[in-house]
């Protein structure tokens, strides 16, 4: 198995990230039916996609404050308490800000 490459993984995560964003961004501008009824349906779906969109854009702050605690020589190092992220929690959450007991005690 090859070792985690936190640059690749947060490149990763933000390209998917903006896809994302990307995506729900064309779907909002789309116009709506003339049709009342179907159109408050598709503007609860409005709501719902700027929910996701909203998700997808903090998702992309998450990496980028990452990425710079990777360039400061932090990243790994949980915000809160200081001691180093586990390794397969920072393979499976790249962007992640804490090690397992603080983000339980943080959520």
């Amino acid at each position: 198995m090859p070792a985690f490459d936190p640059h690749a993984a947060l490149d990763a995560l933000l390209a998917e990230y903006s896809a994302r964003a990307n995506a729900i961004e064309r779907d909002l501008a789309r116009s709506h039916s003339p049709d009342f009824a179907e159109q408050a349906q598709q503007r609860q779906n409005d709501e719902v996609l700027e929910a996701l969109q909203a998700e997808a854009k903090a998702g992309m702050r998450r990496v980028g404050l990452a990425k710079l605690r990777l360039a400061e020589g932090t990243y790994g190092d949980c915000l809160r308490c200081g001691e180093p992220i586990e390794p397969a929690r920072l393979a499976v959450l790249p962007a992640t800000e804490f090690c397992l007991a603080c983000a339980a005690l943080h959520t």
